[in-house]
């Protein structure tokens, strides 16, 4: 029994380290967004578009290492065809 344990460490540290980077890169694209809005607000458009576009590519990578990595490894740990 303390081996069945022992072999699922390394999956449930993976699916923690994944579920981690995807709110911490959610986290930074709200930031990035955030500072977006306010740099459009006080007239820096060149600066906002910029912190646009970078807050949309740190969603784009969390969504990808929610779906691609994530959602399928916890479905294996649970045993579903998810």
């Amino acid at each position: 029994m303390a081996n069945g344990l022992l072999a699922l460490v390394p999956e449930l540290v993976e699916v923690l380290l994944f579920g981690i980077g995807t709110v911490l890169l959610s986290g930074v694209g709200i930031y990035a967004e955030r500072f977006a809005l306010s740099m459009v607000e006080g007239g820096q458009l060149g600066l906002g578009a910029w912190a646009a576009v970078m807050g949309a590519v740190a969603f784009g990578f969390a969504y990808l290492l929610a779906t691609d990595q994530f959602r399928p490894r916890v479905a294996e740990l649970l045993g579903s065809d998810a």
